[in-house]
């Protein structure tokens, strides 16, 4: 039986706090799940301009693409972000001439950029929404402005050092994760919050395996 699939809507571009001149693109359900993806810059200046529904004076590749898609005859049906493996995220995109589908594998920021333009659906799985999804509580998010911060916080400096970083991770307890992740959402930093669930899932599938 088929996975059911999730409507994506863009809510926004961040400055990425872990890779410098890179992006996090936010991706939102209908619900209080988001996926951050990392971008380049390229692919995050594209994005802009289309969410901000600006033409630059000479085409971009996105803008080039869209027309031979146009011109061929075809329309864009769908995005669908089908698969994460390794820190990845894969995607396929969906075109029609209404007699015949093709489907063209994709990065998703180059699919996203696309699907902007042509104001086209994006979707993605509940398997890859419950492994990367970062939730948002309105009600944890009010009082965490309220919190102190906690000692030792994750900084991006803490990155460079991959082992002194598990090691942090793996001496908090989970209400300490927890915590985190709702700091981190509060404050935007969706990258840091995916890295304290990460560890959060690594701990469950540790106990299922044991």
């Amino acid at each position: 039986m088929e996975e059911k699939k999730i409507k994506l809507r863009v809510q926004g571009l961040t400055n990425s706090q872990i890779q410098s001149g890179a992006y996090a693109l936010v991706l939102a359900e209908d619900g209080p799940r988001r996926i951050p993806v990392i971008i380049g810059m390229f692919e995050a200046q594209s994005i802009a301009l289309a969410l901000e529904e600006l033409t630059p004076p000479r085409p971009l590749t996105h803008d080039l693409f869209m027309g031979f898609i146009k011109s061929a005859g075809f329309r864009m049906k769908e995005v669908f972000i089908n698969k994460f493996d390794d820190g990845v995220f894969y995607s396929e995109i969906t075109l029609t001439d209404a007699t015949r589908e093709i489907r063209l594998d994709s990065r998703p920021s180059d699919a996203i950029a696309l699907a902007l333009r042509y104001n086209c659906n994006i979707y993605t799985t509940e398997a890859i929404m419950r492994k990367c999804g970062i939730v948002i509580d309105e009600n944890i998010r009010d009082e965490e402005h309220e919190m102190e911060p906690l000692p030792e916080e994750l900084t991006p400096d803490d990155l460079q050092d991959i082992a002194k970083l598990q090691k942090q991770l793996r001496i908090l307890k989970k209400k300490d994760l927890r915590e985190r992740i709702a700091k981190a959402v509060s404050e935007e930093n969706y990258e840091f919050a995916k890295i304290y669930k990460d560890e959060l899932l690594r701990r469950e599938e540790e106990r299922r395996k044991g």
